[in-house]
């Protein structure tokens, strides 16, 4: 139980992350936008490569650990119960409509 709870919190920071990385960028795909030198790794299109590849990088990751949770969490439930045990059990009785109490006026009835 405690790698799921791990890997849950592995996977809140991951999501924080990557709405953080997608928020940063600009929609027209200039990146950051900053200043500085036209080339290097800081320059518009070098901020915009960066934040391209770590939403792809986050993204994969956060699939990745989506998927590790869930079977997780299956193969951690144990119980036997699967989607065709529960399939098989025969439906529950319908309610009964609950009838009001009866009255002694005889007009009750007929004001109802």
């Amino acid at each position: 139980m405690s790698l799921f709870l791990f890997l849950l919190v592995v996977q809140a920071v991951v999501a924080a992350a990557l709405v953080g990385i997608i928020l940063i960028q600009r929609s027209e795909g200039g990146g950051l936008g900053i200043g500085g030198s036209p080339s290097g790794m800081m320059s518009a299109r070098g901020a915009a490569d960066f934040l391209t590849r770590s939403t792809r990088w986050l993204a994969i990751l956060f699939v990745v650990l989506s998927i590790v949770l869930a079977a997780i969490a299956a193969k951690s439930s144990g119980s036997g119960v699967s989607v065709e045990s529960t399939l098989d059990r025969a439906p529950a009785a319908p309610a009964q409509p609950v009838a009001p109490p009866p009255s002694d006026d005889p007009l009750a009835d007929v004001t109802r």
